[in-house]
């Protein structure tokens, strides 16, 4: 079989490797699509995600669809279409017992957080634990699956906006249209949100954003964005300009969720009217269960699939790593094997 490894920056090579053989408790899939995300492309043109460094030849891909090629305690037949949830759990934690995602000490597909890497899912085959698959509805496409697990990130976003309980109130701000900002507009009107309102520096992201139901956009560095006007604003860009804007645009004690990913350095946010204001900034990471509302949601809403905007061919890396660093022409960018 082959794989794609990341052996440093802008060094990439699609390899032949031998083939993974699933052990007790374990499935080998036979991998689809697995879509490019923001910290892949950190891994591949820096050789490193934040304080993460590519230490060994590594295979990035946390977002993926795939069929069951062959399950050793026969409980998944061939041939059946799934997703995965790429995370393994660490140590529980009491206190945030219903956060397992946070708990220390777990990973995720494609991460080089730890030594050895936890190798990704951008190859032919893959070997997962059982209880990551989720079995696709009838309806939704493979191509349309590889989105579950980012959107189960927006969805967490939202679960962070209300904290558990409550609704999301009839008006939200997104700052930042990429593919996670995306999902979150698709979210947003997906839950019923009367009014999502935008922001990006790109037209084209914001012409994504009305197909997905945004109401209102505005094209960042040219419109004048409301002040002290909504009561959730989800900030997806992780520009510290865009962080000072979220806070200028929350209301009065609204919430700011920080869902781009900021880079590990002091950075310049204006938070005055954090104070003034009583706004909560609160930080979402991943997600626990969300993505089973995922599936359910991108088999119910067929148009959000149209955050896909490229597909290409393994032997097209490259090309479609560099074709989703360009935000004014792609959105999100899936590799089929």
């Amino acid at each position: 079989m082959r794989s794609l490894f990341i052996h440093g920056a802008e060094d990439m090579r699609f390899e032949d490797v031998a083939m993974p053989e699933p052990g007790e408790g374990e499935v080998l899939l036979r991998v689809r699509y697995v879509g490019i995300c923001g910290s892949d492309l950190h891994y591949y043109f820096h050789g490193k995600n934040g304080e993460n460094l590519v230490r060994e030849p590594f295979t990035p891909g946390h977002e993926l669809s795939a069929t069951v090629e062959a399950d050793p305690s026969e409980e998944w037949a061939p041939g059946t279409p799934v997703t995965v949830h790429p995370a393994r759990y660490g140590t529980p934690v009491e206190r945030i017992a219903d956060r397992p995602h946070l708990w220390p000490g777990g990973d995720y597909l494609g991460s080089a957080a730890n030594l050895p890497h936890r190798q990704g899912a951008a190859a032919e085959y893959v070997v997962v634990e059982k209880h990551m698959l989720r079995r696709l509805p009838d309806g939704l496409s493979l191509r349309d699956a590889a989105l579950a697990e980012p959107l189960g990130v927006a969805l967490h976003a939202l679960t962070v906006a209300r904290d558990g309980a409550g609704d999301l109130g009839d008006r939200a701000l997104v700052l930042g249209a990429g593919p996670i900002g995306l999902l979150v507009v698709a979210a947003l009107t997906a839950r019923g949100v009367e009014h999502v309102a935008v922001g990006d520096i790109q037209e084209s992201a914001l012409a994504r954003a009305r197909a997905l139901g945004a109401h209102e956009a505005f094209l960042v560095g040219t419109d004048e964005i409301p002040t002290t006007a909504y009561p959730v604003v989800f900030e997806c860009s992780a520009a510290p300009a865009s962080l000072t804007q979220a806070i200028a645009s929350a209301a009065h004690a609204g919430v700011v969720v920080q869902v781009g990913m900021l880079a590990d350095t002091t950075i310049g946010v204006n938070l005055a009217p954090l104070v003034s204001k009583e706004v909560q900034l609160r930080g979402t990471f991943r997600f626990s269960t969300e993505i089973d509302e995922a599936v359910d949601l991108l088999a119910a809403n067929p148009s959000i699939s149209q955050v896909v905007t490229h597909v290409l061919p393994a032997t097209e890396a490259v090309t479609a790593f560099e074709t989703a660093r360009d935000s004014a022409s792609s959105s999100k960018v899936l590799i089929e094997f």
